[in-house]
């Protein structure tokens, strides 16, 4: 009696094996498909046939209780295992998933990394012993097709299966072909020793390939007349090896096993692709559906002509030169290639040096956008609505249609106008899904969402891996809203720090986990309270604020009570625009703005060049944010700020720098005149100030800002006065720390200075002698200005 098992070794994301796959199945009629995958997924098979079911998309199965242990099985639309779905389907014929259980797989890794973190540390030589091989084996590693393409004259594996295999069509006998070839590589390679079980991997191939035997008796027994197995064309061997049922099932007994749970989830070429890290990924996503979609031409070669047409689409909707001509020509160098390489048709690596020479004339930009775009592809999978799903990805998925907000694989920009409610409710869901460490879009750092006003711009990119994150979320609640307020709730300090994502959620206050070394800082609280107002979530913001000030009520760290300052006076910048009660942070602000004031006048002091340019930087960042709180600066908070400044500004033991810049500061709010400015310059920039402390100074109050030297008359003298006094000695020690306070001038500003300085005397009047006044020329605007203005002649 004949084998009523029939098996198809393929490559997991090869096109010519799944043509060749169907053209078998047509031929052999078979009445039970068994395919390599996973077990626990079998339940799900009957969405491949839902017309919403667009591939690529993956088999997402997580733990349980574990969510983050977690293994994707993707499948695109030229994926053998995805067409023998798919016919399986429309014929009504059984069809199950053999692989090992991913409860097992996902238990034995996580019992591996225990035992890895409870193993002492063992001598280095044995443990090079214990993994040593034989310098034979060791020299033949790699990958196996290798042997094969450098036999046939091609550069790597790939190409040769690209050419031999996947741009081909050639039904049931290409597997006689590819078994034979797989399974005398497999013999060859030194790796048939069903893996030596010493290794973790090798333990897991010989458990899987144990446990599909076990499947296919299985299958024997219930009776099937012509049972097809899909599976990766390296198992050939090991399936069809002669062990008994009895030695399988010695090996698979006592395994232990996660509890877990599948579901389709949408993906991407891009992760499909062997540059993202997929151990079974493929270097052209692109070129493969290319393969599959256009077919292949009457002597079973792909279509290259098609492929040159989508590169010219491309050129052209880019505004670049491509004609009827070129295709013409690129056409006729990929097939003259071909034909050189004794290859039956153009392949991949013909068009692509074809239209590097005729289509492109060498420029790698056009090269790497048409990889990109192509050879890649960006495609994003979509799944049935009635998979199964937790409560949290429905409600994103809700938001997303009610906002009209498509996931999408490719990068978007997002310009969101705040004062419009849709636009508002899209920025307080992004903000929000951060909060959840879900960071869907980045938000701009530069340009008009970067100045407080009412624009945010965001780009966004949708990644598959989401689909895991929004489950892990889903510990946290079951509506965005929830989880993000939750979340919150825990990274304040309640079992878990800032920025953990995946801590787990305990009781205990802010305070408590402070004083055990634990919890977010100060300025990572002030940080969270921001992003909490930006993603309206009033409980939160109550939590985090809350959090805040009880860490503040125990650190007396002028530095970090300044850090704290800017972040949270972001509100005031943007509080009406996005409809937040500023309020509900005011008070916070501030009571670390009065902790801060009184610190500050201490913290300047016995500080080293490095330690003085941070402070300066927090200060001024302080400086910004007291200004923002209270314009009028009437508040008692502002008044005290302002008491410290210019006690700091007055304090002898204090850094020059930090001196300098408060005095600056006072002038600018107008504290202090320009006369009292130029009197303290005066003071120390004398011949008797030391002249590395009179340069800090100096670098201070003029604070990166040319404005007070090109416009006070009496700060002009006294810096020249200061220069032109020292002498050759204090003037080579003072130069390098002078000019990079220049550097920071804008070009303007300094060939302004320059111009200043190229006058006799620099001061302001010299301007007006060195042009020469002419009374009739400067009164003919007099008319117009008058009617401008409404004056009476």
């Amino acid at each position: 009696m004949s084998d009523p098992v029939h098996y198809f070794g393929v490559r997991h994301h090869g096109p010519g094996c799944a043509r060749s796959l169907l053209a078998a199945f047509e031929a052999l009629k078979p009445d039970c498909v068994l395919i390599e995958g996973p077990p626990e997924a079998d339940g799900l098979v009957a969405a491949v046939l839902d017309p919403a079911m667009a591939p690529p998309v993956a088999l997402l199965t997580h733990g349980v209780e574990e969510s983050g242990r977690a293994v994707y099985h993707p499948f695109a639309s030229f994926s053998p295992e995805w067409q023998a779905l798919r016919w399986a389907g429309v014929a009504g014929v059984p069809v199950r998933f053999i692989d090992l259980p991913v409860g097992v797989s996902l238990a034995l890794e996580k019992a591996r990394e225990e035992a890895t973190a409870d193993t002492p540390d063992v001598d280095e030589a044995q443990a090079d012993a214990a993994t040593e091989e034989p310098i034979e084996r060791s020299a033949r590693r790699g990958d196996p097709l290798d042997w094969l393409a450098r036999a046939a004259g091609y550069a790597d594996g790939e190409t040769w299966w690209n050419h031999m295999v996947e741009e081909r069509g050639d039904g049931e006998d290409l597997f006689a072909a590819i078994s034979e070839a797989m399974t005398t590589l497999r013999a060859e390679s030194g790796d048939d020793e069903t893996l030596d079980p010493r290794t973790p991997h090798a333990h897991r191939e010989a458990l899987r390939e144990a446990h599909m035997r076990q499947c296919i008796r299985a299958a024997r027994k219930e009776g099937f007349a012509r049972i097809a197995v899909v599976c990766g064309a390296w198992h050939l061997g090991g399936l069809r090896a002669e062990v008994t049922a009895k030695a399988d099932q010695a090996l698979l007994k006592g395994q232990p096993k996660l509890k877990v749970t599948s579901t389709w989830v949408p993906w991407t070429y891009r992760h499909l692709a062997r540059e993202s890290g997929y151990g079974a990924g493929i270097h052209s996503p692109g070129w493969y559906e290319h393969l599959w979609l256009s077919g292949l031409d009457g002597e079973r070669r792909p279509r290259a002509i098609g492929w040159l047409a989508r590169v010219a689409r491309l050129m052209r909707e880019r505004d670049l030169d491509c004609s009827s001509a070129h295709l013409i020509e690129a056409a006729r160098l990929a097939d003259t290639l071909a034909a050189l390489r004794q290859r039956p048709a153009p392949g991949l690596d013909e068009l692509h040096e074809a239209t590097r020479t005729v289509m492109t004339l060498g420029d790698e930009a056009v090269l790497g956008f048409i990889r990109d775009e192509l050879v890649i592809g960006d495609r994003l999978g979509s799944v049935p609505s009635d998979v199964p799903t937790v409560p949290l990805q429905r409600d994103l998925e809700q938001l997303q249609k009610s906002l009209r907000m498509k996931p999408e694989a490719t990068q978007k920009t997002l310009d969101l106008d705040l004062r419009q409610p849709n636009d508002l409710a899209r920025s307080h869901l992004l903000h929000r899904l951060r909060l959840i460490d879900l960071p869907w879009g980045e938000i701009a750092r530069t340009g008009k969402s970067s100045r407080g006003t009412f624009h945010e711009i965001w780009t966004l990119q949708w990644q598959p891996e989401f689909a895991l994150r929004v489950i892990e979320a889903s510990r946290w609640g079951q509506s965005v809203a929830r989880a993000a307020t939750t979340a919150v709730a825990e990274r304040c300090g309640r079992g878990a720090t800032f920025g953990n994502a995946n801590g787990a959620g305990g009781a205990g206050s802010a305070v408590s986990a402070l004083s055990a070394g634990k919890g977010p800082t100060l300025a990572a609280l002030a940080e969270l309270v921001d992003r909490v107002l930006l993603a309206d979530l009033p409980e939160a913001v109550t939590i985090a604020s809350r959090a805040l000030q009880d860490h503040a009520a125990v650190t007396g760290d002028a530095d970090q009570l300044l850090g704290a300052l800017p972040p949270l006076a972001n509100v005031f910048r943007y509080g009406n625009v996005r409809q937040t009660d500023a309020a509900m942070v005011g008070q916070v602000f501030d009571g670390l703005v009065t902790r801060a004031a009184i610190s500050l006048p201490l913290m300047g002091d016995s500080l080293d060049e490095a330690a003085a340019e941070q402070i300066r930087d927090r200060l001024l960042g302080a400086q910004a944010a007291v200004r923002l709180r209270d314009p009028g600066r009437q508040s008692e908070p502002s008044t005290q700020w302002r008491a410290a400044i210019a006690q700091l500004a007055g304090r002898e033991g204090a850094h020059a720098l930090l001196r300098g810049l408060c005095t600056r500061l006072l002038l600018d709010d107008g504290l202090i005149t320009a006369d009292d400015a130029g009197t303290a310059m005066s003071l120390q920039l004398s011949r008797a100030a030391e002249p590395a402390r009179a340069a800090a100074w100096l670098d201070g109050f003029l604070n990166r800002n040319a404005v007070v030297l090109l416009h006070h008359d009496g700060v002009w003298p006294l810096v020249d006065a200061w220069l032109s006094g020292l002498d050759d000695e204090h003037f080579i020690r003072v130069l390098p720390l002078v000019r990079r306070t220049f550097a920071h001038f804008d070009a303007g500003e300094r060939r302004d200075l320059g111009q200043r300085a190229a006058r006799k005397g620099g001061g302001a009047g010299a301007v007006v002698a060195a042009a020469e006044w002419d009374e009739a020329r400067a009164a003919l605007p007099l008319p117009l200005l008058r009617l401008m203005l409404g004056v009476d002649a």
